[in-house]
């Protein structure tokens, strides 16, 4: 069964998955870049390919979601899969869905991260949150690497739509700011929440959190990507030595937002954004 790991990009989903694959896909929690392959991510193009298809054909490509998930998930095993995707009609099922662990981030910090990877202005990214958007590559060009159109939407429908899970009490909602600031009292509650949705117990090992801990601190991450090449960064003409671990969680990113631009994401985000205590 899956267990969405679902956020609007650059709102931590990275340091979700980091925690996650140290503590379920190692013996001794101690991180690596490499261990984040144990978490899928979804949609992906090689999982349409092995079904036959077409990537050019978007139509077909949704009506299919539900059937590629079913290559990967199966009723004996837990599947944590990563997505930036709306929880829109047909994206999966709750055969297929066991829960959702939803990270959010501020979205006056979202945009000043997103325009660093994204490689936009942040007048673009501010835009971004409010327009009805697509991530991935083009779906008609043969050298695009990501094919498969992200359904992202908007910053609130995104939000919003995952939302349904919670009555069902399969959904549990985590605010970056929290998961960085008290992260092994937050971590431990998301341990909590998977175990309850698996009916399973499990005793905490001490000396594997503290692993955990230190070799998924930013200044840890940030330094093992000088030493290797992190291999989900964006990729840029002439901007080769552009790090994914740039901005700190210390770092208060909306303070780089300009007056017009804070007051429009404050204004057309009020209701969520006093939801969540951002307001």
């Amino acid at each position: 069964m899956i267990i969405w790991l679902a956020s609007y990009p650059k709102s931590g989903n990275t340091f979700l998955r980091s925690l996650l694959s140290s503590y379920f896909f190692t013996n001794d929690g101690i991180f690596n870049f490499e261990v984040l392959n144990t978490i899928k991510q979804f949609p992906h193009y090689s999982l349409f390919k092995k079904i036959g298809v077409n990537l050019s054909n978007e139509k077909k490509v949704l009506e299919n979601y539900i059937r590629a998930q079913e290559l990967f998930n199966t009723k004996e095993s837990l599947q944590f899969v990563k997505t930036h995707s709306s929880l829109l009609s047909g994206f999966t099922n709750y055969r297929n869905t066991l829960g959702v662990i939803y990270i959010i981030r501020d979205p006056r910090n979202v945009v000043i991260s997103a325009a660093n990877h994204f490689n936009t202005t942040i007048d673009d990214s501010v835009s971004r949150l409010f327009n009805y958007t697509n991530l991935g590559g083009d779906i008609n060009d043969k050298k695009s690497v990501n094919r498969i159109i992200t359904h992202l939407t908007t910053w609130s429908m995104h939000y919003n739509s995952w939302k349904v899970l919670k009555k069902r009490e399969r959904y549990l909602l985590i605010k970056y700011e929290d998961l960085t600031k008290n992260t092994e009292q937050v971590f431990i509650k998301i341990l909590d929440f998977i175990h309850n949705l698996t009916n399973q117990k499990y005793i905490l090992d001490k000396l594997k959190m503290k692993n955990i801990l230190k070799t998924t601190s930013f200044d840890y991450v940030q330094k093992l990507e000088k030493e290797k090449n992190f291999p989900e960064k964006a990729k840029h003409a002439g901007d080769e030595e552009k790090t994914f671990f740039k901005y700190g969680p210390n770092d208060n990113k909306k303070q780089m937002l300009n007056k017009i631009l804070k007051e429009k994401i404050e204004s057309q985000l009020k209701d969520e954004m006093v939801e969540l205590g951002y307001l």
